[in-house]
């Protein structure tokens, strides 16, 4: 009898540890600690936006690029030293991501309002909201209390940040390896409505693809030729470049994916409706964009006593 009790307690706090780690991030986590420090990252974040729309894709991305790595923990932001290789230099992200600087004028400023209570990973995820917003898009409320990783993984970015080049099938097996559905890869994709992709992304997809309309092909060989200019940019969303909107799925139907990972997805395969229902349906897909949001913004995040805050997001306190 005695044992049954203990195994019974033993499983009582087994499902409240789970049921507490579950639920340690929240909407209200800075509102006593920190309670200037959203407005503190909006007004950033817009001013940032208003310099250079780019800016508003570019720390979307740096959200998402640090969320597939080991989980929402700011590892992106790693730089390099001489006894540490962070993530910057990755594959998908070497001359690709950016906005570092961005991410540090905005932790100067939440510094300087509350000192060492804020991390990087939740000024991530904060600023990827806010971008969405100052671009014209759907705004949702961010869960908060992510702490910083003390290191990150070359080799975790290289292999789980999925590539331009990726079929239907690897890309949905990505996503799903990181706990989110189908339709939540059809909804992030369409964060492509806004930001730039350089010439090595898509070269393969205009010069050797045959689902690509002809002139919308032509136009981007003009600027991506067969051979360098590797660092040329063209916009993901070409009707759109810098508003927030459905057009992306638009274009897909069009055959005007920039990129074949984006093409994939309305290429006569199980995505074909979801794309479909997207582009003639905007509030359809705001509801879904918002909500995989939320989704990827709680995978395997650093909380309670695990990692630390980063007085500056670039290297460990």
């Amino acid at each position: 009898m005695a044992s049954f009790i203990t195994c019974s307690l033993i499983a009582f706090f087994l499902v409240m540890i789970i049921s507490m780690a579950s639920a340690q991030l929240s909407s209200t986590f800075y509102d006593s600690s920190c309670p200037k420090a959203l407005s503190t990252i909006q007004t950033a974040v817009n001013a940032a936006v208003k310099k250079e729309a780019r800016m508003g894709a570019s720390l979307l991305r740096l959200h998402f690029h640090d969320c597939f790595v080991n989980g929402c923990d700011g590892s992106v932001l790693l730089d390099d030293t001489s006894n540490f290789t962070g993530e910057k230099t990755a594959g998908p992200n070497q001359n690709s991501i950016r906005g570092f600087e961005v991410i540090d004028n905005i932790k100067t400023q939440v510094e300087s309002v509350c000192n060492q209570t804020v991390s990087c990973a939740d000024i991530l995820a904060v600023a990827a909201r806010d971008s969405v917003v100052a671009l014209g898009g759907p705004s949702w409320t961010v869960q908060l209390g992510r702490r910083d990783a003390k290191t990150a993984s070359l080799s975790t970015a290289n292999s789980d940040i999925p590539a331009p080049t990726f079929d239907l099938s690897k890309l949905i097996s990505s996503f799903s390896n990181k706990g989110l559905s189908t339709t939540d890869l059809v909804a992030l994709s369409g964060a492509h409505t806004i930001g730039q992709a350089r010439c090595t992304s898509f070269r393969n997809r205009i010069y050797n693809e045959t689902n690509i309309d002809s002139s919308f092909q032509t136009s981007l060989q003009g600027n991506c030729p067969s051979s360098g200019g590797d660092n040329n940019t063209s916009p993901l969303d070409t009707s759109t470049p810098t508003s927030f909107d459905n057009s992306y799925y638009k274009n897909l139907i069009s055959n005007k994916g920039l990129l074949h990972s984006d093409q994939q997805l309305f290429n006569n395969g199980s995505t074909d409706s979801q794309v479909n229902t997207y582009s003639s349906n905007s509030s359809q897909f705001n509801s879904d964009f918002t909500s995989a949001m939320v989704t990827m913004g709680n995978i395997s995040p650093l909380t309670g006593s695990s990692g630390e805050i980063r007085t500056n997001c670039r290297k460990i306190n």
